[in-house]
């Protein structure tokens, strides 16, 4: 019994561990379970947080690529607005030069017609003349009785009398050439100070261009929204004009110091490359001592060379700024230079002081250096400013009255007026534009074509030289003189022009017979 006890105790036990092993399993199972499922959830909120921020990243980075891209667009939206812009101003452009080629292809082809008429009533004018002359010749010889050989004989004795009435013209023309002769021997001293001087001239303008390297760096000066041609613009004071001109630019401005500097500032900024307001502002201040110190070299050199001392350092700059201006395509520091050397010729010929002529030359065009900035004649400029630095009276009134404007008032200021006419009126001092040039030869020619008497006028030898025909028939020797002394009184009243302009009136009569 005892063992059965102990056995159903030992099973019983058995069974008691068993079952407390199997709970204790369960109780592991279902924690491990529920730690499972935590751990899944766990896993689900990070997956969710996880898609979450890489949806918002997605996002961001669609955001930043959108507004990349519109930003492109936007650029190349203005761009094309600007090419359609450019090809309609060229389109504009074209369509004026079609317009004015038609004008003038219609201009040329009434000229045409019209020398056509012309030529047509020309030749019956030509016909209509030999007729009468045919008639005139038949009714001569029925009233004179006269056979052609007698008529030729008297015709021939009035030839005589006219070839001698014109040989003693000529010996008068001749003695008038002599007294000339004997004038313009008076003249030498003139005439050696011209000599002794020359100078260049360079074409008057106020632009200037600026070469590139390639057209693309046009878009680079002209900079984001226009800010970098602006800011040159702004601080320059010029304007700078850029058009469909390959690999160039132009400067446009009235001041030519302003003109000098922005032209040597771009050139810098195109080496460089870096073009930007900053960098802008930097190098222009670099140019503008630059051209300090250059234009003080430049006229404390001129100073020196001409061996002028004792001038105040203020008009010494405004020597050296006239290195930069131009008149008539003379330089104006070579011509006032030029002006100091010849009044040294002629205060030497006239035993006046040398030293105040030089002086005056070279300060007489000084109120040019300033004249864009100041109101009046460059003269009265000029005496104003040699009178705020303390220049001798004479002087003054020197650089005052050259242009006559004020009376003179001493010798030097006649020498210095005629000092500066020697230097812009002589042979190759002084350019001029071809259309001022056409109307002066158009204007010369008008003027003779008035006066009675004259069948046709040319201007020759670049317009210093009026050579007249007149009627042979309708006026006589004497009549020639008055017409000569006329048209060259009109001419100076009426054109403008430098130096002299000789007037040489022609009366021929021709002849002509055929031989058969």
């Amino acid at each position: 019994m005892t063992i059965v006890y102990i056995s159903a105790g030992v099973l019983i036990g058995a069974c008691a561990g068993f079952l407390a092993q199997y709970l204790w399993s369960q109780r592991r199972v279902t924690s491990a379970r529920q730690r499972a499922k935590q751990i899944i959830e766990e896993a689900h909120r990070e997956a969710q947080g996880i898609v979450r921020e890489g949806k918002l990243e997605v996002k961001d980075e669609l955001h930043r690529l959108r507004t990349e891209f519109e930003a492109s667009t936007k650029e190349l939206r203005q761009e094309l607005q600007k090419e359609e812009q450019w090809l309609a101003q060229k389109k504009e452009t074209l369509d004026r030069r079609l317009d004015l080629i038609e004008q003038k292809e219609q201009g040329l082809m009434q000229e045409r017609e019209k020398l056509v008429r012309e030529k047509q009533a020309l030749e019956d004018e030509r016909g209509r003349i030999a007729k009468l002359i045919e008639e005139e010749e038949q009714a001569l010889q029925r009233v004179a009785g006269l056979s052609r050989e007698e008529a030729t004989q008297r015709l021939l004795t009035k030839l005589e009398r006219e070839v001698e009435y014109e040989a003693a013209t000529l010996v008068r023309r001749k003695q008038q050439e002599a007294l000339e002769e004997a004038d313009r021997i008076a003249r030498d001293v003139i005439t050696q100070a011209i000599q002794r001087c020359a100078s260049e001239h360079v074409a008057e303008t106020t632009v200037c261009a600026v070469s590139l390297p390639s057209d693309d760096m046009k878009g680079r000066i002209i900079g984001r929204e226009g800010r970098n041609i602006r800011a040159l613009e702004q601080e320059t004071g010029v304007e700078i004009l850029i058009d469909d001109t390959p690999n160039a630019v132009v400067i446009s401005g009235f001041d030519p110091v302003r003109r000098e500097t922005a032209r040597r500032t771009l050139e810098r900024l195109i080496a460089d490359g870096r073009i930007h307001p900053a960098r802008i502002e930097e190098i222009l201040g670099k140019v503008r001592r630059e051209m300090e110190r250059e234009i003080e070299e430049t006229g404390t050199q001129a100073a020196l060379e001409l061996g002028i001392s004792g001038l105040h350092p203020e008009l010494i700059k405004l020597v050296g700024r006239l290195k930069f201006r131009t008149s008539y395509g003379q330089n104006l520091l070579h011509h006032s230079m030029e002006v100091a050397r010849i009044m040294a010729s002629l205060c030497g010929e006239l035993h006046e002081d040398i030293m105040k002529g030089k002086r005056i030359g070279l300060l007489h065009d000084i109120g040019k250096a300033v004249d864009h900035e100041v109101e009046g004649a460059h003269a009265a400029i000029g005496a104003d400013i040699a009178r705020r630095y303390n220049e001798p009276k004479d002087i003054i009134n020197a650089i005052a009255a050259h242009h006559n404007e004020t009376a003179p008032e001493n010798r030097l200021a006649v020498l210095a007026s005629a000092a500066d006419a020697i230097s812009a009126a002589r042979p190759g001092a002084r350019s001029e534009s071809y259309e001022l040039y056409l109307r002066r030869i158009e204007q010369l020619e008008k003027t003779a074509m008035e006066i009675s008497g004259v069948q046709s006028a040319f201007a020759i030898q670049a317009g210093r030289e009026l050579r007249v025909l007149v009627d042979a028939e309708a006026v006589d020797d004497n009549q020639t003189i008055c017409i000569a002394r006329q048209i060259a009184k009109r001419v100076s009243d009426d054109v403008q022009f430098p130096g002299q302009i000789r007037v040489t009136v022609v009366r021929e009569k021709r002849v002509v017979e055929y031989a058969r």
